[in-house]
C-alpha cells in the first residue's frame, strides 16, 4: 500500500521555518575564529534536517542549495575550516535565500533563481577556499576574453529606479510621494507612475498601495545619497537601482565595455546588490502566521484534569436532577454542585487560555539579525539585550505586534544611537545599547524597548508641531506632551533628522495598530541620555474583565483595567465649562462627565447627573468620568468581534452575550474620548451661533 507523502508537506515547511529561525539566531551568535561547537552543530542539524525533509518531498532545488550549506558546516565543525565573518555573513545570507525559496515553493510561485544563483556561488567560492570573490573583468566587444585597461572619461549621467511598493507599506507609516520628493532634491527627476497594479473599483482598499513607479534621477548624484532616500522602505518595497552611462568610449571604432571599479568595488557592490534582490524577495512574500501551536505537556494534562472533574461534577449533577424527593438536602447539594461546576468552568476556561499562551521571545527572536544587519549598514556599534523573553503572551496578540515592535527598535537604531565617534565626543561609550523588556503588570503586558543614545530633541519636535499647525507657539506644554506630539497623526521629523531627533516617522500609525490591539504606547525620553518606549498590551484578545454598567435600557462594559474608580456624585464638585461641559473636581484634577446618553442617542432614567454615578477612567494618562445609573457588577466576558458580523462602531470594541442570552456592547474607551470631543465641539459650536443670533 502507498502512502500519500503530501499530506505532511504543510508541517515540513513549518519545521523548516522553525529551523532557518535557529540557524539565524545561532549564526548570530557565533564567534569568528573561536566559534562554539555546539553551536556549529546546532546549525547543520537544522540545514541536514531541512536538506533531508525537502529531498523526501522532491524539492531538489532546495536540498542543492542546502546541501553546499550543510558541507560548509560540516567543515567548520570538523575544525577544517575557520569561522570567519565573511562565512557567517554568506551564510546568513543564504539563510534568508532559502527562506525566500520555502515560501515560493509553498505559494507555487517561480523561484528567484538569479538570487538564488548568486549566494550559490559565493558559498560554492568559500567552500573551494576563496573569500575573496570572483575578479571582476573588463569586456570588449573585439575580445570578450581579454581584459582591458583602457581608462574612460564616462561621467554618472544619473540613475535609474524602478519603485514598487508592498501592499501594506503604508500602513507602515511610509510614504512614497515623501520619498520622491526627497530624491528631487538630489538632482532633476522624472517619474512615470506604473498602474498595472490596481485592482476594480469595488476591490480596493484605502490603506493598500497599489502603485508603481520607474524614476530617472538626472546628474552626477551619488549612490548613496539614493539608497538613503529609500533606507527605511528596502524591505517593504520590491527596488532596482541601476547606473545610467553618460556615453560608450570607443577604441579602434569598436565600443569598449569596461568597468572602472575595482575588483574590491566590484564585490562589495555585487553584495549589496545580492543583499537588496534577498530583502526585496523576503519582504514580497512575508513568512505565514504558524495555524499551529507548540504546547508543553504539562498544559495539556492540566486541561484533562479539568476535563475529568467537569465530568465528576455533571454526573452529580445529574443524580440531583434524578431524584424524585426532591427536598431542602438535594437543594443544597444542587448549590454545592453548581459551585463547583462555575469554579471547575472558570479553571477550564483559564486552562484553555494557557494553552493559547506563547513566550515572547517568539516575537523577539526577529531582533538580533535586525541589529547586526542595520548596525552594519549604519556603521555603528550597537549591542542589544533582551530580558523577559519567558514572559508569556496570547499568539494573536504576539502575530500583531510583530511590526510595531520592529519599527520602533528601527528607529532606536537608525535615530536613537549616535555614530561612535559622536558618542564618544559625548563621554559615552561607542557601544550604543538597545534594551528589550518584557514582563507582567496587572492584567497586561508591558513591554519596553529603550536606548541609551541622543533622546528626543524637544525644540526641534515642538518648532515642527507648530509649523504644522499641531499646537500653538503660545501653548504651554510639558515634556511628556512635546514627547506625545511624535504621535500626532500627519507628523514627520522627516525634515528635522539629525544626529540627536528624527523619531516620528510613521508613529501615528504605530500607535493605531497597537490601539487596535486594545494597548497604549508612551514614551519618556532625555536629551542625550536616552528614549523609553512603553507599550502596554492586554495579555489575551478573546477574554475581558469588566464592570457592568446600565445606561437607560442599555447594558454596557467597561474594561476593568482601565477603571480607577467608581463615585456617587457630589453637586459641589461640579463645574460647567463653556456652558457646553460638565467637569468633575476629583482630588484636585477636573475630569470632563461624559454622558452616553448624549453620544450614543439612548434614553436614560435622568439627565441629572446628580441623580447618578460616575465610573472614573484612564487612556493613556488622559481621565473621563462615565455618567451611568447603575453598576450592575463585574464579569469576565468573552470578546466577540462586530466587525466579523457587522461593521466597525466608534466608541465601541466589541460584544459579548451575557448569562441571561441579552447582547452587552463593550465600550472602546479611546473611542468614547474621541466621541466626546465630537460632541463638545459640536454644542461650543451651537452655543456660540445661538448667542449671535440672540444678539
Amino acid at each position: 500500500m502507498s502512502i500519500d507523502i503530501s499530506q505532511f508537506l504543510d508541517t515540513f515547511y513549518e519545521e523548516s521555518f522553525e529551523g532557518l529561525d535557529i540557524m539565524e539566531s545561532e549564526l548570530l551568535t557565533l564567534d569568528v575564529g573561536e566559534a562554539d561547537n555546539e553551536v556549529i552543530n546546532t546549525i547543520f542539524r537544522a540545514a541536514h534536517s531541512i536538506k533531508g525533509g525537502s529531498g523526501t518531498f522532491g524539492l531538489n532545488a532546495v536540498a542543492d542549495y542546502t546541501h553546499v550549506m550543510e558541507t560548509l558546516l560540516d567543515e567548520m565543525r570538523a575544525g577544517k575550516r575557520e569561522v570567519t565573518q565573511l562565512a557567517v555573513d554568506i551564510l546568513l545570507r543564504s539563510v534568508d535565500v532559502l527562506r525566500s525559496m520555502l515560501l515560493s515553493l509553498k505559494d507555487n510561485e517561480e523561484l528567484d533563481n538569479e538570487t538564488i544563483s548568486i549566494t550559490h556561488e559565493e558559498l560554492t567560492k568559500l567552500l573551494n577556499g576563496s573569500e575573496s570573490g570572483s575578479d571582476s573583468t573588463v569586456v570588449t566587444a573585439e575580445n570578450p576574453d581579454k581584459n582591458t585597461s583602457a581608462e574612460s572619461s564616462n561621467e554618472n549621467a544619473g540613475w535609474t529606479i524602478t519603485f514598487k511598493p508592498n501592499p501594506d507599506m503604508l500602513q507602515t507609516g511610509n510614504d512614497p510621494v515623501r520619498i520622491i520628493r526627497e530624491l528631487s532634491t538630489l538632482g532633476d527627476v522624472s517619474v512615470e507612475v506604473d498602474t498595472d497594479g490596481i485592482p476594480e473599483f469595488e476591490l480596493i482598499e484605502p490603506e493598500q498601495s497599489y502603485l508603481g513607479w520607474a524614476i530617472t534621477v538626472s546628474g552626477d548624484v551619488a549612490e548613496d545619497d539614493i539608497k538613503e532616500c529609500f533606507e527605511w522602505v528596502e524591505d517593504e518595497c520590491e527596488l532596482s537601482i541601476v547606473a545610467n552611462q553618460l556615453d560608450i568610449p570607443k577604441e579602434n571604432g569598436a565600443p569598449v565595455l569596461q568597468s572602472t571599479e575595482k575588483p574590491e568595488e566590484r564585490r562589495e557592490e555585487d553584495r549589496r546588490q545580492t543583499e537588496r534582490r534577498t530583502s526585496s524577495s523576503s519582504a514580497a512574500k512575508k513568512a505565514p502566521e504558524s495555524s499551529s501551536i507548540r504546547v508543553n505537556i504539562d498544559k495539556v494534562d492540566d486541561l484533562i484534569n479539568m476535563v475529568g472533574e467537569l465530568v465528576i461534577t455533571q454526573s452529580m449533577l445529574s443524580q440531583i436532577g434524578g431524584v424524585e424527593d426532591f427536598d431542602a438536602n438535594s437543594l443544597e447539594r444542587l448549590n454545592d454542585g453548581l459551585t463547583q461546576l462555575e469554579q471547575h468552568t472558570r479553571e477550564l476556561q483559564e486552562s484553555v487560555m494557557r494553552i493559547r499562551m506563547m513566550p515572547i521571545s517568539f516575537a523577539f527572536q526577529r531582533f538580533p539579525r535586525l541589529v547586526h544587519d542595520m548596525s552594519s549598514q549604519f556603521e555603528k556599534q550597537i549591542e542589544l539585550k533582551m530580558t523577559g523573553e519567558s514572559t508569556e503572551l496570547d499568539k494573536t496578540v504576539m502575530e500583531k505586534i510583530g511590526d510595531p515592535l520592529v519599527h520602533l527598535v528601527r528607529n532606536s537604531l537608525d535615530h536613537g544611537i549616535e555614530m561612535p565617534d559622536i558618542r564618544e565626543q559625548n563621554g559615552k561609550d561607542p557601544m550604543g545599547i538597545i534594551e528589550l523588556n518584557a514582563f507582567h503588570q496587572g492584567g497586561n503586558i508591558v513591554i519596553e524597548i529603550k536606548d541609551d543614545g541622543a533622546g528626543l530633541n524637544h525644540e526641534r519636535i515642538l518648532a515642527k508641531a507648530i509649523e504644522n499647525g499641531i499646537v500653538k507657539e503660545d501653548d504651554n506644554l510639558s515634556a511628556d506632551q512635546i514627547n506625545d506630539l511624535i504621535f500626532a497623526p500627519g507628523f514627520s521629523t522627516a525634515e528635522i533628522v539629525t544626529d540627536v531627533s528624527g523619531r516620528g516617522v510613521g508613529m501615528d500609525v504605530v500607535r493605531r495598530n497597537i490601539r487596535a490591539l486594545g494597548g497604549t504606547v508612551e514614551v519618556k525620553s532625555e536629551k542625550g541620555v536616552g528614549s523609553i518606549f512603553t507599550i502596554r498590551l492586554p495579555l489575551t484578545l478573546a477574554i475581558l474583565d469588566g464592570q457592568l454598567i446600565r445606561v437607560g435600557s442599555e447594558t454596557y462594559i467597561v474594561p476593568l483595567i482601565s477603571i480607577i474608580e467608581s463615585l456617587q456624585v457630589n453637586p459641589d464638585m461640579m463645574n460647567s465649562v463653556t456652558g457646553a461641559a460638565d467637569v468633575y473636581k476629583l482630588r484636585d484634577d477636573y475630569i470632563p462627565i461624559v454622558k452616553l446618553y448624549d453620544i450614543f442617542g439612548i434614553e436614560t432614567d435622568s439627565t441629572d447627573v446628580s441623580e447618578g454615578l460616575l465610573v472614573v477612567v484612564e487612556n493613556e494618562g488622559k481621565k473621563i468620568a462615565i455618567f451611568v445609573d447603575e453598576l450592575l457588577g463585574q464579569q469576565q466576558v468573552v470578546i466577540k468581534s462586530l466587525e466579523t458580523n457587522l461593521k466597525q462602531v466608534d466608541g465601541i470594541s466589541g460584544a459579548t452575550i451575557l448569562g441571561n442570552g441579552t447582547v452587552a456592547l463593550i465600550l472602546d474607551i479611546n473611542g468614547v474620548m474621541a466621541l466626546y470631543q465630537e460632541v463638545m465641539k459640536t454644542s461650543i459650536l451651537e452655543s456660540r451661533h445661538g448667542k449671535f443670533i440672540a444678539a
